[in-house]
């Protein structure tokens, strides 16, 4: 009788890998009022907002991103609002994904990717100021695809909270100066951190000079950090809540109304509050996701004179071969299943064929098993 296994060879065994890509588009109605806020999910602790695509309290809604804000040591002050909070966030994100320097200290986020460790106040290209938006891994699979991160959003105007989602259209007006932040530059070139790769954010696919970019974003840990410094200078130059639950530029402060600044509102807004005009401001948010397919590939090489038998009982009826009619028929098999098999002769996995397959001396097969994980 044939034999029952057949060993693999090198160079029966292929090992493959497949990017897969999803399109992913987030509509800035699910973050700023299409449900009423009923899918955003705040804490106690208040150092970050859960975003969902639903009301969170259902059993079909997905948690979709976070929204946090946090400011480095050079931005800190003890009279902040949330200061220890603030910078804590800060260090966390920055130790996660832009590591640590030579001398031990956490690197602070670097616009321009030179990661200088400058130590000056007004450190070219350091990001003192940051917002953080944190997809979750639903969306963004293994990694967001390089070159398609796109985020729209107003940088100007206000808007009052509730007012936005199922409201009229004028209820949008106060949001003016509609830009679009992308990583345009990182089909060419991105950096490498202890997260994995990230890309520098413009806004336009012609300010793609180091010192043109307004934040950052980490590919495989699907994390967006931007700068405050994105929103307009001028009066009311910030994201803020008043107490008339108007999400607007600038901060309620008597006469300093129209002159704050941006560190003034940052500092005097909670995290909860910056994340809400953060929200409100958003109009789209658009990338690729990627699925990374580790595939090997076994060629089941079949030669003409094996497996023509089979060990199945009912391939045998009174010790006669029940496909041959006579002695000098070939005998004959179908091929059904496939399986493989550890050095020990232990099953480890079944490939099932679409159809039998028949076999006999006259032909010979290669059968081509692919197995993902």
């Amino acid at each position: 009788m044939a034999k029952s296994f057949k060993q693999l060879l090198g160079d029966d065994v292929k090992n493959t890998r497949t990017l897969l890509h999803e399109s992913i588009p987030i509509t800035g109605t699910i973050s700023s009022g299409t449900y009423n806020d009923n899918n955003i999910k705040t804490f106690s602790h208040g150092i970050f907002q859960n975003i969902y695509d639903y009301p969170y309290l259902s059993s079909s809604a997905n948690h979709i991103f976070d929204i946090s804000y946090g400011h480095s040591s050079h931005a800190s002050q003890s009279s902040a609002t949330q200061n220890a909070k603030k910078l804590n966030i800060y260090n966390q994100m920055a130790q996660v994904l832009m590591g640590y320097n030579v001398t031990g200290a956490i690197r602070n986020f670097d616009s321009d990717g030179e990661l200088d460790d400058a130590t000056s106040t007004e450190a070219p290209g350091r990001m003192d100021q940051c917002f953080f938006v944190n997809f979750s891994r639903l969306l963004t699979k293994d990694e967001i695809k390089k070159n398609t991160f796109r985020l729209n959003l107003y940088n100007s105007g206000t808007v009052g909270i509730g007012q936005v989602g199922g409201a009229p259209e004028s209820a949008y007006t106060g949001r003016t100066n509609n830009v679009t932040i992308g990583d345009y530059a990182s089909s060419n070139e991105y950096r490498i951190s202890p997260a994995g790769d990230y890309g520098l954010l413009f806004t336009g696919s012609g300010n793609t000079a180091g010192p043109d970019s307004v934040g950052l974003v980490f590919y495989q840990a699907g994390i967006a950090v931007l700068t405050s410094s994105i929103f307009q200078a001028g009066p009311r130059p910030f994201l803020g809540v008043d107490s008339t639950n108007i999400v607007e530029f600038g901060y309620e402060g008597g006469p300093t109304e129209n002159t704050g600044t941006v560190s003034a509102a940052t500092l005097n807004h909670t995290i909860d509050q910056l994340g809400d005009g953060l929200r409100y401001r958003i109009d789209n948010i658009s990338f690729n996701n990627t699925i990374e397919l580790n595939s090997t590939i076994y060629f089941c090489r079949v030669n003409h004179n094996e497996f023509n038998y089979s060990s199945n009982p009912t391939y045998l009826s009174g010790s006669k071969l029940v496909t041959k009619n006579q002695p000098s028929d070939l005998p004959i098999s179908y091929i059904t299943t496939v399986g493989l098999y550890s050095p020990d002769n232990e099953l480890m996995a079944v490939a099932k064929l679409s159809e039998p397959i028949r076999k006999d001396p006259n032909t010979e097969l290669t059968l081509r098993v692919r197995l993902d994980y």
